[in-house]
């Protein structure tokens, strides 16, 4: 399953680019923006160009990033991009969908993320800015997504010499685009909420939500700073649909209970997703 992830994720990359990105000249970062770049002067194939800039980028990753299992995702993912980023040039016409540069950016930006997330779900990589984001990461400290806004920004700057500057920013909005959308497929579209509820009759609202809403409830000891005196805090996992639920129980049992509600990315475990490695 993650090498069908891996394959899908690649392929949906070399779409966006051939569909919505190479045709508007919208440099997104990494290496593909750079072949981008060369390409609109030389005319050398995109896809080579990217296979070839990912070579020193590739043994470096192999050296920093986790040797054997690395390399074989990481090179499946840069030659079936790269490969199919050339092949759909014969396919698709040059100009693309549209001529819209907001259209451009936005379905561009959508699907390269898209494809990302697929990539990172496959426990894969796609090479260029990735790699090199995650070395600097590695070996001075740098967070990653430091790493990424320094390196696709240096790229898109590069376009935006290489085109014009409306397009460079237009290029900054797909790296914010395709880095929500590849977040949202890699990690969850945070439909989910958490409840952590504070009441002095923490009985009966557990008891509320086990019957009523059939979810399941924990118990925190928790320790009021003022008083002093004991205050058991409820923690609840529920759909986002739940929320208003979940309010109206407590609302109902305790009106001077006290909630916040939070977001979460996953929930794996009886009742939501299996708990399975991927």
């Amino acid at each position: 399953m993650e090498y069908a992830y891996l394959l899908a994720g690649a392929i949906i990359q070399a779409l966006a680019m051939r569909l919505f990105l190479v045709p508007a000249q919208l440099v997104s970062g990494g290496i593909s923006g750079i072949g981008q770049i060369v390409n609109s002067f030389t005319g050398w194939p995109i896809g080579l160009m990217v296979f070839l800039g990912n070579i020193p980028l590739f043994l470096l990753g192999w050296r920093f990033l986790g040797g054997p299992r690395f390399a074989l995702r990481t090179a499946l993912s840069i030659t079936v991009f790269s490969f199919f980023t050339d092949a759909f040039m014969w396919i698709i016409p040059g100009e693309g969908v549209t001529h819209d540069l907001v259209l451009n950016c936005l379905y561009g930006g959508v699907m390269l993320g898209v494809g990302l997330g697929l990539v990172y779900r496959g426990q894969g990589t796609s090479g260029g800015s990735d790699i090199l984001g995650r070395i600097l990461n590695y070996r001075f400290g740098i967070s990653i997504s430091q790493s990424y806004l320094m390196t696709d920004t240096l790229v898109v700057l590069a376009g935006g010499f290489a085109f014009n500057w409306e397009k460079a920013l237009y290029g900054l909005v797909v790296i914010y685009v395709s880095g929500l959308a590849a977040e949202m497929i890699s990690e969850g579209s945070s439909v989910f909420r958490t409840a952590l509820i504070i009441s002095s009759k923490p009985d009966e609202v557990s008891s509320k939500i086990l019957t009523d809403m059939e979810r399941g409830v924990t118990i925190l000891k928790g320790t009021g700073a003022y008083t002093g005196a004991d205050r058991p805090v409820l923690y609840v996992v529920i759909s986002r649909a739940e929320v208003n639920q979940v309010k109206s129980l407590v609302q109902e049992v305790d009106p001077s209970a006290f909630m916040v509600i939070s977001q979460a990315h996953e929930a794996l475990g009886e009742g939501f997703k299996p708990l399975l490695k991927r």
